[in-house]
């Protein structure tokens, strides 16, 4: 019998990118909440799954020496899920490179950019003292703009970030794709990428992954939360 996946997680686009590649690889998993805006990822137990006190990460127990694995990083873990199960990483090494190359720009592209969108945009204008930088509003706002304008292009001719299949590179952008007006974009300038947000949503696993914990979304919302997930309160 597979011994389930311990997930460490909380409702955020990277935590999404590993709930929604657990329900799409159909694997089994014991759900570990980490709440980060209570300081929960600095625990020293969870520090020895995640030294980058980071969520998402994983310990999976079934492994061939027997002997369990921890990993954190939301894109190691793909690969790593895609590896094991020998799913949604494509059939040949040139559909492995597409994949991989799609992962790499949203780890290293827009996933922090969107990220600093969010913040400040929606966070820093709302602290005390109130941190409301129309450069940065405009710097992360232009740039995610023009990370989507690469994706629309790119969507253009298949369905899906890698080819004409549904892989990891979808599983790690679609989650901070779908969150285009928090991120203040216009998505009618992008109608392919529209079209595969659609595409994407309709597959039941990455409608499952998203809902996970979703009543606790807006647990991070509050002024002593965002503290702690901005470094401004001592842990």
């Amino acid at each position: 019998m597979t011994k389930p996946i311990d997930l460490y997680f909380w409702p955020t686009p990277n935590g999404w990118k590993i709930s929604i590649a657990l329900e799409e690889m159909g694997l089994p998993y014991t759900l570990h909440l980490v709440n980060i805006g209570a300081g929960e990822q600095f625990a020293p137990e969870f520090l020895k799954v995640s030294p980058n006190n980071r969520m998402p990460a994983i310990v999976d127990h079934d492994r061939p020496d027997g002997a369990p694995i921890s990993i954190f990083e939301s894109g190691a873990i793909l690969q790593y899920l895609a590896r094991k199960t020998g799913q949604f990483y494509g059939t040949t090494d040139r559909d492995r490179i597409e994949v991989d190359q799609w992962l790499m720009w949203q780890m290293g592209g827009l996933g922090p950019m969107a990220g600093q969108a969010h913040h400040f945009l929606h966070y820093a204008p709302t602290m005390t003292p109130p941190q409301d930088i129309p450069y940065a509003k405009n710097r992360y706002r232009n740039e995610v703009n023009r990370l989507y304008g690469v994706l629309n292009r790119r969507l253009a001719d298949r369905d899906f970030v890698a080819g004409d299949f549904f892989s990891i590179a979808d599983m790690a952008i679609w989650p901070w794709a779908c969150l285009w007006e928090r991120q203040e974009q216009d998505l009618a300038q992008f109608p392919q990428m529209s079209a595969w947000l659609d595409r994407c949503y309709a597959r039941p696993g990455v409608v499952a992954g998203r809902a996970l914990a979703k009543e606790l979304r807006q647990a991070t919302q509050s002024k002593d939360a965002q503290k702690v997930l901005f470094g401004q309160k001592a842990r």
